[in-house]
């Protein structure tokens, strides 16, 4: 009899692409029935949020990165409002011909967007109690429920993000390879949320130790009578967000058992589904979480983060991030630019955004580099923790060289493992997209696979997070530094395991990533994100 690991590791090896066949998907995408991009509650009441403004509280993207820069905004209904613009809200609308299209603060596979946002409240000033729904393209809460006691269910100055996922928004373009990239998408908003948090001086932490049936209660995911036809929504992840110093944990029930005269029903994405793709929910099944406990892993201390030239407003940095569609080939970057985007990936205590989370770094970066300037070209590797550096020597190819990057900071420990013209093998291993080769550098991420598992198939979810927040960092950064970024989906991920040398199933890929001069298209109009809203 399979247990739920034996599902995960045959999910994970049904869903690779390789160079002879892809992954199972649709063959081609069905108009017809695309997936509506956001989700409404009908008959649930509607409060209408503030939108940023001049008056915006304004932090320096700089600062961000610097504990206790920023001074905490006090919670209220503008404060909730503007972390929800700034990290799950829209950025723009694009329009060409007669499609027009939403972009958003957070990125997500294919611009489908699965992800769900939920907010928690309680003593907050301008916002009932009870738990709402965040609909981004009207930036309006639908409150699902209220509570129904005076008793204080969370600290004072905190309220909880909730995060769930639609597969079927990703299943319908992608096939069986969605819950991969739903997955990357929670861990994306995990990121854009600690961010947002962190432009009001404020702090989050991931619930850990909640399991999904407990956020499922509290959300109202598993009311069936709220869905009916309707696509159902799969509980990711509860952030508790805060004024001030995050406590380690807080308990589901008193907060699940206080709602009370819950309204409205979802709407249907999909007139019908030509595929549904079983085996996502069988991963999903799988990949259920129980309440656990654990002890968190205390970040190391490490020098200040290198400095960054970008004076920029945040809010402007957020709001500017784009995914490329193709790079010039021609754009280089200093040094100076990617040895601080290798150091925005390392964890600090108390640094965004790797505070949100309390795991070890399971996640290390095998980098293709094409155009760093003073940086031969060729392939580098990084560990994110220093005590994987003799395994992951050990692990991958007996030829590598393990030379430290000339003049690179002390505190990072880049190897160059080969050297060599490194782009047609990006290319390749991309699934033949020119943009993994016209970028300054790309790279596939590695995580640390069969122990990480070990007795908890969850934790499979936990490694796409943790690549979707590198990822959000890279984005972040490489708009800091006047370049752009895009993350990859489509890989052949035993290609890049040959390439590397990897032996065994120790390593595995998880996401890809590319940095570059973008092209613009400039066929595409750019329309304000909320110009349809008549607000003061």
């Amino acid at each position: 009899m399979s247990t739920p690991l034996d599902t995960v590791l045959a999910y994970h090896e049904r869903t690779k692409h390789h160079f002879q066949r892809y992954a199972a998907g649709p063959g081609g995408l069905d108009w017809a029935t695309q997936p509506d991009p956001f989700r409404t509650f009908a008959g649930s009441p509607q409060l209408a949020l503030p939108l940023l403004g001049d008056a915006s509280p304004r932090a320096r993207y700089a600062d961000l990165y610097h504990r206790d820069s920023v001074a905490p905004q006090p919670l209220n209904l503008a404060g909730v409002a503007a972390l929800l613009e700034l990290a799950l809200g829209l950025s723009a609308w694009k329009q060409y011909g007669g499609d027009r299209w939403a972009l958003r603060c957070n990125p997500s596979s294919g611009n489908l967007h699965p992800t769900e946002a939920y907010v928690v409240v309680q003593d907050c000033d301008g916002l009932a109690e009870g738990v709402h729904h965040y609909v981004s393209r009207d930036h309006v809460l639908e409150q699902r429920c209220a509570f129904n006691t005076d008793e204080r269910l969370m600290p004072a100055g905190s309220f909880l993000v909730g995060l769930s996922a639609i597969h079927w928004r990703e299943a319908w373009k992608y096939g069986e390879r969605a819950y991969r990239y739903c997955q990357h998408d929670a861990g994306h908003a995990i990121a854009a949320a600690r961010y947002a948090a962190a432009v009001l001086g404020w702090h989050v932490r991931v619930l850990a130790d909640w399991g999904d049936g407990s956020i499922s209660t509290l959300l109202g995911l598993s009311r069936d009578a709220d869905f009916g036809d309707a696509e159902r929504e799969s509980p990711d992840v509860m952030l508790l967000i805060a004024t001030q110093a995050v406590p380690d944990t807080l308990s589901c029930a008193p907060l699940a058992q206080a709602t009370i005269g819950w309204t409205g029903r979802a709407n249907a994405l999909s007139s019908h589904h030509v595929h549904d793709w079983p085996v996502i929910e069988e991963v999903s099944d799988a990949c259920r979480k129980p309440e656990t406990t654990h002890t968190p892993w205390p970040a190391p201390a490490l020098p200040d983060s290198l400095p960054s030239p970008c004076q920029a407003d945040a809010a402007v940095i957020i709001k500017q991030r784009r995914s490329a569609q193709a790079f010039d080939g021609e754009t280089s970057v200093s040094a100076d630019a990617f040895y601080r985007m290798l150091d925005m990936t390392l964890p600090r205590q108390g640094i965004p955004p790797w505070d949100a989370i309390d795991w070890r770094p399971r996640i290390h970066l095998a980098l293709f580099v094409h155009c760093v300037d003073g940086l031969a070209p060729g392939i580098y590797v990084f560990p994110r923790h220093g005590d994987i550096e003799a395994k992951m020597r050990a692990e991958l190819s007996d030829e590598f060289n393990w030379e430290r990057a000339e003049e690179c900071p002390a505190h990072l420990p880049l190897f160059r493992v080969m050297t060599a013209d490194a782009r047609q093998a990006a290319r390749v291993l991309s699934c033949h997209q020119d943009i993994a080769a016209d970028g300054a550098f790309s790279l596939g991420m590695l995580a640390e696979f069969e122990a990480s598992l070990g007795d908890a198939p969850w934790t499979y979810r936990h490694l796409f997070w943790e690549a979707g927040m590198l990822g959000h960092v890279l984005y972040l950064e490489a708009e800091a530094a006047g370049v752009r970024g895009t993350g990859i989906g489509c890989y052949f991920d035993d290609g890049v395991h040959d390439v590397l040398g990897i032996k065994g199933r120790w390593l595995q890929s998880m996401y890809h990533f590319t940095v570059g001069g973008a092209l613009a298209d400039t066929r595409l109009q750019t329309l304000p994100a909320y110009g349809h809203l008549a607000r003061g």
